[in-house]
C-alpha cells in the first residue's frame, strides 16, 4: 500500500520513514512536498486534533485515492499553563529555530522560578483511508525539562526533555529509543495496527 504524509518537516519525515521500515505492508511513502504547487494550509486550529485534521483534509483533497496521514505534536509544560503546546514550533517567534524555542522554555521556567518541571510530548495523528474514513490516534511521552540542552541526536525540544525513568535527554538517547517510546511512535503504531485490521478479509 502507498501512503502520503502531510508534512514538510524533514526531521518528521525521517522519523516516519524509520518507523515505516518495520511495516512490510507499506510499499511506498510520499510526502506533501512532492506535489508541485501544493502549499500547506494555515494551522489555525485550537488543538492538536484540529491542526492535524486541517493538514490531513488538505492533502486528502488531492490524494483522495490513497491513505493520508497527518499529525500535530508538541511539548506541554503544565507549570507554564500548558505552553508551548500547539505553538511548540513557533514558541519563540513565527520563524524561531529549535535552539531559540529551547532557550525560551528554559528562560520562562527560570523567570517563574518553577519547581515542577514535569512535561510531556503529545502527538495527535489523523488519517484518511482511500474510502474517506477518518481515524484518530494519540500518543504521549511523559517526562521533565532538564536544566540545560544535552545531546545532538534529536530535534526540537529533544535536548531538554528527559523521559520518565531515564537520566538522559531524548537527544542523548537517540533515534532507537524514540522509535520505541516517543509520542509519535506510539500514535503511529496504533495507526499501523488499525490498517492491518482494515486489510484483513
Amino acid at each position: 500500500m502507498e501512503i502520503w504524509i502531510a508534512t514538510f518537516n524533514p526531521n518528521k519525515v525521517k522519523e516516519f520513514r524509520s518507523l515505516i521500515s518495520d511495516s512490510p505492508q507499506i510499499t511506498s511513502v510520499h510526502t506533501a512536498n512532492e506535489i508541485n504547487g501544493y502549499f500547506p494550509p494555515p494551522e489555525n486550529g485550537s488543538s492538536f486534533l484540529e491542526n492535524a485534521r486541517i493538514k490531513a483534509k488538505s492533502l486528502f483533497a488531492i490524494k483522495n485515492n490513497q491513505w493520508v496521514i497527518a499529525e500535530d505534536s508538541g511539548l506541554v509544560v503544565p507549570s507554564l499553563n500548558g505552553l508551548p503546546g500547539i505553538h511548540s514550533a513557533r514558541y519563540a517567534g513565527e520563524k524561531a529555530s529549535d535552539s531559540e524555542n529551547v532557550s525560551k522554555i528554559l528562560k520562562m521556567l527560570q523567570i517563574r522560578k518553577v519547581s515542577d518541571r514535569s512535561a510531556f510530548f503529545n502527538c495527535t495523528l489523523v488519517s484518511y483511508s482511500p474510502l474517506g474514513e477518518e481515524f484518530v490516534f494519540e500518543g504521549q511521552l511523559m517526562g521533565k525539562i532538564g536544566d540545560k540542552p544535552l545531546g545532538n541526536l534529536g530535534f526540537g525540544y529533544d535536548p531538554i526533555f528527559i523521559p520518565t525513568n531515564q537520566t538522559q535527554t531524548l537527544a542523548e538517547l537517540g533515534p532507537a529509543y524514540k522509535n520505541q517510546h516517543s509520542h509519535r511512535a506510539q500514535a503511529f503504531k496504533k495507526w499501523i495496527e488499525r490498517i492491518q485490521r482494515n486489510e484483513q478479509p
